[in-house]
């Protein structure tokens, strides 16, 4: 199995994330491309891209603009926990060799974007 992982940003452009989008955009594209050509190749190896929305993770400690930070901090007030991802990778992994889950967008109920 092959997990990917991307951001819900591949599939929601927003203002100011542009290059961000556009590069998370990118990563569905390949790992669609990657599933397509190993489904052709009787390899049975399965690709699942993984595109969390927010997570509670070490990106609020790290960011050091304040205006990016102000974002952040209002954005990720409502950050599901990593155990949350966990679980769904965990899904994903545990399902029989003839299924495939192929993409995961994985967020807060309440996150909008």
């Amino acid at each position: 199995m092959l997990l990917i992982f991307s951001s819900v940003a591949g599939h929601n452009i927003y203002p100011g994330g542009t290059v961000y989008c556009g590069t998370k955009h990118a990563v569905r594209a390949i790992s669609e491309g990657l599933r397509q050509e190993e489904a052709m190749s009787g390899t049975n190896i399965r690709v699942t891209n993984v595109s969390p929305g927010a997570v509670n993770s070490e990106l609020l400690e790290t960011t050091t603009d304040p205006e990016s930070k102000s974002g952040l901090d209002e954005f990720y007030k409502t950050a599901i926990d990593a155990d949350s991802i966990a679980r769904a990778i965990a899904f994903a992994i545990e399902q029989p060799s003839d299924v495939a889950i192929n993409e995961m967008i994985i967020r807060p109920t309440v996150q909008v974007g």
